[in-house]
């Protein structure tokens, strides 16, 4: 391995050098100079506030007064606040008393604008004239949040009145779940009849999915009737897979199951699957939720 000795910079290195820290002094020098302007700001507004408050006293108690914000002053003495402008100046037309509109001096007389000898460099406002349009506008709001509601009220249909599942409503559905249930029990016809719980199924399925393939025979059923319980279990995982939950497939006379690769990750139902959904162990009675 070869040690090379580094020769001084070339020109145009040291040329951008220089321009970096020259850039790097010009941001310095600006934010120390807008500091600089703001304290004389600062300054200059102390300052033109004494100079209009010299010779200007307090209405109630004769003593000095000081400016606390634009478009208002305070007495050291007695402590009472008060608009200057409306105190101690008057209209150049007609000699009336300003009145705050909105963001100006106005005079209550003739309505002329009187332009403040004590605003520094800013602007006065009408308090009770912005708290009027504030309260105004969140009125505004909420009746329009309530028309919305009462169009969407109005607009919403009734309640679907859905009848009992009918298998048989469907050419060739009975003959496929016979095959994929022989063994386990006799006709389909009668048993298929009671109450179907779609819900309870699907929240019943999701709680046995795993990160690898479960055979869906092999989930715990809910109920006695073993038939019926993968019946139903073999329509939840079709509303499952339907709505993008679960991936399902053949594989014999097995279905195999297991969770979307988009729900895999963090989507394991935590506790014991028979306390997720209510189920009291293998072969338990179904909880009332």
């Amino acid at each position: 391995m070869r040690l090379g000795v580094q020769g001084p910079p070339s020109p145009r290195a040291s040329g951008l050098l220089s321009l970096r820290i020259r850039a790097m002094n010009i941001r310095v020098l600006a934010c120390e100079l807008a500091e600089a302007a703001e304290a004389f700001r600062a300054k200059a507004r102390r300052f033109f506030y004494r100079v209009m408050l010299i010779g200007h006293r307090c209405p109630g108690c004769n003593g000095s007064l000081d400016m606390v914000s634009e478009g208002k002053c305070r007495c050291i003495s007695c402590r009472k606040g008060f608009d200057p402008t409306v105190v101690f100046q008057r209209c150049p037309v007609c000699g009336g008393v300003p009145v705050v509109r909105v963001r100006r001096y106005q005079c209550r007389d003739c309505y002329a604008d009187i332009e403040s000898r004590f605003l520094f460099d800013g602007v006065v406002f009408d308090a009770d004239y912005f708290r009027t349009k504030m309260a105004e506008s969140r009125h505004r709001k909420r009746e329009q949040r309530d028309r919305v509601r009462q169009m969407l009220a109005e607009s919403r249909s009734g309640d679907l009145a859905l009848g009992d599942v009918d298998l048989s409503s469907v050419p060739g559905l009975l003959e496929a779940l016979n095959a994929l249930t022989a063994g386990l029990d006799d006709s389909v016809a009668v048993e298929c009849r009671g109450p179907f719980d779609l819900r309870l199924y699907e929240s019943h399925v999701q709680a046995h999915l795993r990160d690898y393939p479960v055979n869906l025979a092999g989930m715990p059923p809910l109920g006695e009737n073993l038939r019926k319980d993968l019946i139903w279990r073999f329509i939840a995982v079709i509303f499952l897979a339907h709505a993008g939950v679960v991936d399902v497939w053949q594989d014999g006379q097995d279905i195999m199951v297991i969770k979307h690769e988009a729900n895999r990750e963090g989507q394991d139902v935590l506790g014991e699957p028979e306390s997720t959904d209510g189920v009291e162990g293998l072969m338990g009675g179904i909880e009332t939720w």
